[in-house]
């Protein structure tokens, strides 16, 4: 079976950077005219210590699972998977790209087993692969149905997509996704699916410094701009629209609201632009509940992807899902289910009674 790459930059971003004129972008404007070139060629038990406070002055010492990380080099080329770099065992590299790459898999892999219970992609501590130095200034990253793939970016507009712990688990959730049944790449499961990826990688970067819902920065991709680009991140979920407004890339399109819903035949229907309107509901979610976002917020949408949920789910189907999920586990009066209710409320896929609009 072949999947289409589920890369983290929109490629409606990569055309206003393809299309740039200025002598000074020339490199940047070839790498992502090659990106979307290669893109369209592409659509096709071990364990770890784990310490824990219990109550005051009792600590408690678990043998949890551990990830099983394989690094590939794909030394500038497109062939995949690359010759193999570091293993589970193996000390660092010095290739920046490999030790980020393997950092960001484990501390996304003991995010998912600390927060879930989950062993890795398939929950049943498959291997977690990946492959760094993908192409000549490849401008993107992506899940290709087995593994997670980086490439360098271009240094111009794109510097290491290996640099942002909040790209890996951006790319491993989709993993999960998929294999939890997947939500269709296209319109509203297409932009859930995207926005699942979000989320899960906004809590594995909160979960890996230890911050709160109020503390956190929620964005994703900060730090993958070179310094010249006027923008914070690719993504943010606290307010979708305002990541970077510059002038090569435009200005960040994605609504927060289903007021500025984009009905769009690009991107699969718009995925990564209408992705803003669930993560926009997933932060209201979360700073309502407040402390840690992965804990209360977070398990119910875990629960929401690992449940029964319809591969066609459109935005009010995953509400309803989320709503079910959060009376199951916290009770059907409980505060958590009241701010599931009101997050999607606020972004307008909902009415407060939970009448569809």
């Amino acid at each position: 079976m072949t999947h289409a790459p589920h890369g983290i930059i929109p490629p409606y971003l990569l055309a206003r950077l393809a299309a740039a004129q200025e002598p000074a972008l020339a490199r940047a404007s070839a790498a992502a005219q090659a990106t979307l070139a290669t893109d369209r060629k592409i659509r096709p038990q071990r364990s770890r210590v784990r310490l824990s406070i219990v109550e005051p002055g009792t600590l408690v010492v678990e043998s949890v699972p551990a990830a099983d990380r394989t690094i590939s080099d794909a030394q500038n080329t497109e062939k995949l998977p690359g010759t193999t770099v570091r293993r589970e065992d193996d000390p660092p590299t010095g290739d920046a790209a490999v030790d980020q790459a393997f950092d960001g898999l484990g501390q996304t892999h003991d995010f998912y087993s600390d927060a879930y219970g989950r062993d890795g992609i398939d929950g049943a501590g498959a291997p977690l692969l990946a492959t760094v130095h993908y192409g000549r200034d490849y401008d993107n990253a992506f899940w290709n149905g087995e593994r997670m793939v980086f490439g360098d970016g271009d240094g111009e507009v794109f510097i290491g997509f290996t640099s942002s712990l909040t790209v890996i688990a951006h790319e491993l959730t989709h993993g999960i996704t998929e294999h939890e049944g997947g939500l269709e790449y296209q319109g509203q499961p297409g932009a859930l699916n995207e926005s699942l990826s979000d989320v899960f990688g906004a809590l594995a970067e909160q979960y890996t410094r230890n911050e709160t819902a109020a503390e956190a920065g929620w964005l994703i991709g900060a730090g993958i701009f070179a310094p010249n680009v006027k923008g914070v991140a690719l993504r943010s979920l606290k307010a979708p629209g305002t990541a970077y407004d510059d002038p090569v890339l435009g200005r960040d399109p994605q609504p927060a609201h289903m007021d500025g819903y984009v009905h769009t035949d690009d991107d699969n229907g718009g995925v990564h632009i209408n992705s803003g309107i669930p993560n926009r509901a997933f932060y209201l979610v979360a700073t309502a509940l407040g402390g840690n976002a992965w804990e209360r917020a977070g398990l119910v949408w875990y629960r929401t992807i690992t449940g029964d949920l319809p591969p066609t789910a459109d935005f009010a189907a995953f509400a309803r899902a989320t709503l079910a999920a959060a009376a199951a586990e916290y009770g059907e009066k409980s505060e958590v289910v009241d701010a599931v209710r009101a997050g999607w409320a606020g972004v307008g896929v909902v009415e407060d009674a939970f009448t569809e609009r």
